[in-house]
């Protein structure tokens, strides 16, 4: 197995581990919504959309490392590096996205805390 198809397996695994996590939070989400009790403050809703929310920003940061390691260490041609811009751009406006509808700010604004 030369280096390419090295680094490609590994961006694959990356790629496996981002789905897995993201299944995973989804089953672990839903477990502790029907049977967890919700955090003080929050409805058993709102817990599992945060829970849930979680789990899919972790498996989009791991899905977009495993790309960026399959494309620039595989095949950096303009064409896939621009591909790669593209997705980076959209996963990055769903994870801003999941953020702000876990904890209700953005994620540059400090966090405000109750009186």
């Amino acid at each position: 197995m030369n280096f390419q198809e090295t680094v490609e397996s590994i961006g694959m695994v990356i790629d496996g581990i981002g789905v897995a996590v993201i299944v995973l939070g989804i089953v672990a989400a839903t477990g502790r919504a029907l049977l967890a009790a919700p955090p003080p403050g929050l409805d058993r809703y709102m817990a599992y959309r945060q829970n849930l929310g979680r789990a899919i920003l972790l498996g989009l940061e791991l899905l977009v490392a495993g790309d960026i390691i399959k494309t620039v260490a595989v095949a950096p041609t303009l064409l896939n590096m621009a591909v790669l811009g593209a997705i980076v751009i959209i996963r990055t406006f769903l994870s801003f996205s999941l953020e702000l509808e876990i904890n209700g700010r953005w994620p540059w604004q400090q966090k405000v805390s109750a009186p």
